[in-house]
């Protein structure tokens, strides 16, 4: 969602700056702001925009220094707008904020009635105001900030600076993330890693109630209680290139191209002599597998459609009963949990409000464990959980998921086995398990040839408003994803079925204006599905089908493309990789944001 970058040093530091909210533009945001600490007071810019804008600003202003603070706002409170874009000012003091205040509405009557005046609609502008009350107070940076967010309700992530205190900047998180880098000679504060690589490779992830102070040569962390803490330095595996389009027109095209790799560094080191390692999960999973007598899944957007693919493997396989929930509407109910049920979540960034706080909810519940199955190892959601799974997706810039869907569906399947193992699965199902997933980098290759095919049948899409996308079994989820991706980048209604409730409604929308897209494995449900799409022929529907090439010869309906033969494990990843190709060369020719699509953010950390 919105990003903060923040710097203290002896050098001009404002193309850093810049620099760090262009390597965030993934997250999603409708404006730019940054403000230097010059001379005797601050100095600010924003724009509403892309960063490219506030990039021109800068140049027509000459605006540089040595400490700073910047961000890239989406918006919650307010419309997008310059007036409402961060950096937030009050006199010498200036914050930019990740996050919801949910109590603003309440601090901003009380600071009117001190005195201070509102330039605009967002809550972030309460913590200025705040800060700088409790300066006035006599409190130094440090001691306002911590004194203010005290007073917060809600989640943040921010950044602080005063033209009192030249070269110091404070940080602040609680249900947000924020991290600080160490540099020679200068110190950093960002919401996410990719910010500062060119920077530095060391970080310290800042834990629930932190509060930082860097200068230029120090960095002083304290806990929720106001005590000096040490975190504990990490050096990141991500590397500056890793966020660079190549030669790939999009990000999305570029990562769409490296699921093969990205499947097979999932899969690296966790299957040796035919047999996953299970140990993979955690010291204790052997015990905790054996323990787990359900499984809740609790994830959002495509990890919760992941999920739902995984709810049959586990069923199917492991014969334990399991549940799929979206986490914003798990946290507001109260679940029967059954004895020896395992609290998965699902998450690409780790941080995903919702799920977050779903993860939180848990321990005052009577689950078994909790598991995270994330992409990002220093994430709160990993650190929280007892058993682990990560995705190694690598850094994945565009804002619809293509590589963090397959892989999380691969990271599933391994522990889907492991648990069905456990449970007593047939040595030789279980092999051929293990099997599909080795073959799998191999075959998603494959499917990546047919994208000059793909892009033909996009253009059958091109004029239209709406599009159906039907599946059954594990198919139903991936026609989920499949219609989320389309709505997602293209702007097309795009709405996906179970295909047997065809009859139950949406039959009524079928006719030669309406396309109808098909996932089809050659699996146990392959003649309902068959019957499913003939009522679609029979209406006048355009059928689209992406079938197994076991049963892709039989089609004489509709357009067909074949995918490689496939079992219940590797098919659904298979099956997904010709819907996002298809997504994305539908939204090209339609001429659209494809890795930035309006309205959205990347990393949703509000509710």
């Amino acid at each position: 969602m919105c990003g903060i970058v923040g710097i203290s040093a002896q050098r001009n530091i404002i193309q850093h700056l810049i620099a760090g909210l262009a390597a965030l533009e993934y997250r999603g945001y409708d404006s730019a702001g940054v403000v230097m600490v010059a001379g005797d007071g601050i100095a600010r810019i924003r724009a509403k925009g892309k960063v490219r804008d506030l990039q021109a600003l800068q140049r027509e202003t000459g605006l540089d220094g040595h400490c700073g603070i910047a961000h890239t706002r989406w918006a919650t409170h307010g419309v997008p707008s310059e007036h409402n874009a961060h950096p937030h000012v009050s006199g010498p003091t200036s914050v930019v904020h990740n996050g919801i205040i949910e109590n603003h509405a309440v601090l901003r009557a009380r600071l009117q009635a001190e005195g201070f005046e509102f330039t605009s609609e967002t809550d972030t502008e309460v913590i200025a105001h705040l800060v700088e009350s409790h300066q006035r107070q006599g409190k130094d940076l440090l001691a306002a900030v911590q004194a203010a967010v005290a007073e917060l309700h809600g989640a943040y992530a921010i950044a602080v600076v005063s033209a009192r205190e030249p070269g110091v900047v404070v940080g602040a998180r609680y249900g947000a993330p924020l991290i600080a880098g160490l540099g020679e000679g200068e110190q950093y504060l960002a919401s996410d890693v990719h910010a500062l690589l060119p920077l530095t490779r060391r970080f310290i992830y800042l834990e629930e109630g932190d509060v930082v102070k860097i200068g230029h040569d120090a960095l002083d962390i304290f806990d929720a209680e106001g005590r000096p803490v040490r975190r504990e330095i990490r050096e990141s595996h991500f590397s500056a290139d890793a966020v660079d389009r190549g030669e790939y027109p999009h990000y999305m095209l570029k990562e769409i191209h490296e699921q093969p790799q990205a499947i097979a560094d999932t899969l690296e080191g966790r299957i040796a002599g035919g047999r996953i390692l299970t140990q993979i999960l955690g010291v204790e999973a052997e015990r905790l597998l054996a323990e787990t007598q359900s499984v809740h899944i609790i994830a959002c957007g495509t990890s919760y459609h992941a999920g739902l693919v995984a709810r049959y493997w586990i069923e199917q396989l492991a014969g334990v009963p399991c549940t799929a929930e979206i986490a914003s509407e798990y946290r507001y109910r109260n679940p029967v949990v059954r004895e020896g049920t395992l609290f998965l979540t699902i998450s690409q960034s780790g941080e995903t409000a919702d799920t977050l706080a779903a993860l939180k909810l848990s321990r005052q519940r009577p689950y078994l464990c909790r598991m995270a199955v994330c992409n990002v190892p220093e994430s709160s959601i990993v650190r929280e959980s007892e058993l682990v799974l990560m995705t190694r997706a690598g850094p994945e810039i565009g804002v619809a998921s293509t590589k963090a869907f397959s892989t999380q569906l691969v990271a599933l399947a391994l522990f889907a086995l492991e648990l069905a193992r456990a449970r007593g699965l047939d040595p030789a199902r279980y092999s051929d398990g293990v099997r599909q997933l080795e073959l799998l980098p191999g075959q998603v290759a494959q499917v990546l040839a047919l994208d000059p095919q793909i892009r033909r049948l996009a253009e059958a899409f091109v004029q239209k408003q709406h599009a159906l996308f039907l599946g059954r079994g594990t198919h139903w989820p991936v026609a989920m994803e499949g219609a989320l991706k389309l709505k997602e980048i293209s702007y097309i209604h795009a709405e996906a079925y179970a295909a047997g409730e065809l009859k139950h409604g949406p039959l009524a929308l079928v006719d030669a204006d309406m396309p109808v897209v098909a996932v089809m494995p050659n699996d146990a449900l392959l003649d309902k599905l068959k019957s499913n799409l003939e009522e679609v022929s029979a209406r006048g529907g355009q059928l689209y089908v992406f079938a197994d090439e076991d049963v892709a010869t039989g089609m004489d309906k509709g357009h067909v493309l074949t995918l490689p033969r496939a079992g219940e494990i590797a098919a659904p990843v298979i099956s997904t990789v010709p819907l996002q190709l298809l997504a994305y060369h539908v939204a090209v020719l339609r001429g659209t944001d494809v890795d930035q699509p309006r309205n959205l953010a990347k990393s949703v950390t509000v509710e």
